[in-house]
């Protein structure tokens, strides 16, 4: 397994981890009222578990599973897959995660601008992925 979808897949688990903990805040809160102000961890709680957790560990598995392009010339060595622009994989990586950073702070910042950053880190991230992505998807070669 590469280094990027471990890396993916693992900080996937760890927003798993923190959204469940904020969801299960939230649910304790409603169940037996403690006087804190739980509501305002909905939107990061939801946040981390479809951006953070889902994104996160569908990424991961894309990079992972997509086809490689090889070289014709090197069939059947181990280095002669590529996976082409990983760089961007990176960046998308990066451009989520701060997102989630962000997303995850909102409570505690004022006015709209974290969820408008956020959100144009997302479809950073979501671009990024894409034109790695893009050129791997290819008709499958059995068809034929």
């Amino acid at each position: 397994m590469p280094l990027l979808t471990r890396v993916y897949v693992r900080t996937g688990l760890i927003y798993l981890a923190v959204g469940a903990l904020l969801g299960g805040l939230i649910l304790w809160n409603k169940g037996a009222p403690a006087g804190l102000n739980v509501w305002r961890w909905l939107a990061p709680h939801i946040s981390l578990m479809t951006w953070g957790w889902l994104w996160h560990l569908t990424l991961g598995v894309a990079f992972w599973i997509l086809p490689r392009f090889t070289d014709p010339a090197r069939a059947g060595r181990a280095t002669s897959a590529k996976r082409g622009r990983v760089w961007l994989a990176w960046v998308a990586y990066v451009c989520l995660n701060a997102s989630l950073v962000l997303v995850a702070a909102t409570p505690w910042l004022r006015g709209p601008w974290p969820n408008a950053l956020a959100g144009l880190l997302q479809t950073l991230a979501a671009l990024a992925f894409v034109f790695h992505a893009w050129p791997r998807v290819r008709p499958s070669a059995y068809g034929r």
